[in-house]
């Protein structure tokens, strides 16, 4: 008689990910739950699921223990995920050299209008490609994050877009967290059946990996991912904490931020200032400091400003969806673009990017994300200090 199959459960993933530090926050199990008894926190820098019911403790879950499997189907930190979704969307593993995951094409790209190029991060692709692709029925709405309230405050939160004034008002970056894909709910409230999520790259498996692992309807509804590259995001506190308190630069009077080897700040006043990367790193979002994906990797466009051209984005195109968006867009002069190789450094910063991000995931975790991974080059040793006399 054959073994049964063991129901892998919120059991499980609390014990293998929540609680071992393998969780990114991407809320794709809260998204998935079908009984509602998943919550979600992003305050005091946790960003991290949770089980609503008392019963069973933080780690228990009656539904669970009767079958269900939903949570455990959408995590994308959840065992043999790297090479399941790799499977799935590409018919093989990456090779061990591929350190950016698994593509069809790399090229700089950016919009061609002049007030979705203004308002973009870094030549506006990303919301060019939210435009075009509801203008042309690929999609219903966006799942995106904007600033809470007036912006001010500078916490970024996931919202549904689905006009051109809502699509531009969730351009640029932020550099903290938001789980773009717990505005899935609202989008659905709202009647929308084809969704694009734009996300950092933990949240980009969350597609891919519903799909592969059957985790219910939300699998169904996900049309076109994107997304971010990513290294890390911070904790909201570096606001007061760091900005604040050494720099005096206040989040309120704060209008644009950028990393391009240094924390670009540009103040309301027309200020401009830059913060060394070194000085951020204490404030890293714990869900970042085991993540392996720097390169967006299972996305259908990976998108990021790096490399010399400020206004040009790099776009990594992995899948056939986005590939032929790419090819319309730029056949009718939505986008403009020239080849990767124009920009050698950005895809030498890429590699690089990526196996500094691999080199995080921890050797208790199956091994996939590290295969190919070169070892760190030994630093070289200082220099003897002079003698005295």
């Amino acid at each position: 008689m054959a073994p049964v199959a063991e129901k892998l459960h919120w059991k499980h993933l609390f014990e293998e990910v929540v609680t071992s530090g393998l969780c990114t926050g991407c809320a794709g199990c809260v998204v998935a739950c079908p009984h509602d008894v998943l919550g979600y926190e992003d305050g005091d820098g946790k960003y991290k699921p949770f089980h609503l019911e008392e019963e069973g403790g933080p780690g228990g879950c009656g539904h669970g223990d009767r079958g269900c499997t939903s949570c455990t189907r959408a995590c994308p930190r959840f065992r043999a995920w790297e090479p399941e979704i790799d499977s799935f969307l590409f018919g093989r593993t990456r090779e061990p050299n591929e350190m950016d995951g698994v593509n069809k094409d790399i090229i700089l790209a950016r919009a061609t209008n002049p007030e979705v190029h203004q308002k973009g991060q870094d030549g506006g692709l990303v919301s060019a490609i939210l435009l075009w692709a509801i203008e042309h029925g690929y999609v219903d709405a966006a799942l995106v994050s904007y600033l809470e309230g007036d912006g001010s405050s500078w916490k970024a939160i996931p919202g549904v877009a689905r006009t051109r004034d809502e699509i531009l008002a969730a351009a640029g970056s932020r550099y903290t967290y938001s789980a773009n894909t717990m505005a899935y709910a609202d989008a659905v409230a709202q009647g929308y059946e084809k969704l694009a999520l734009v996300g950092m790259s933990c949240q980009s498996s969350v597609p891919p990996v519903m799909s592969v692992r059957k985790a219910g309807k939300p699998a169904r509804r996900f049309a076109l991912n994107i997304g971010l590259l990513c290294s890390k995001t911070f904790d909201d506190a570096i606001f007061e904490e760091l900005f604040e308190a050494k720099y005096g630069l206040k989040k309120q009077d704060m209008v644009k931020m950028n990393i391009k080897g240094v924390f670009q700040i540009w103040m309301k006043n027309g200020d401009y200032h830059e913060v060394p990367l070194k000085e951020c790193h204490a404030w890293t979002r714990e869900g970042c400091k085991m993540c392996p994906d720097f390169a967006a990797e299972h996305a259908d466009i990976s998108t990021g400003g790096i490399g010399a051209f400020n206004d040009w984005t790099l776009t990594i195109v992995r899948t056939d969806i986005g590939r032929e968006i790419i090819i319309k867009m730029l056949e009718d002069g939505s986008i403009e673009g020239r080849p990767g190789d124009d920009d050698p450094g950005a895809i030498a910063l890429l590699r690089k990017l990526s196996i500094v991000s691999r080199r995080r995931w921890p050797d208790f975790a199956l091994p996939d994300p590290k295969v190919g991974v070169p070892p760190p080059k030994p630093k070289a040793p200082k220099p003897p200090e002079p003698a005295t006399t």
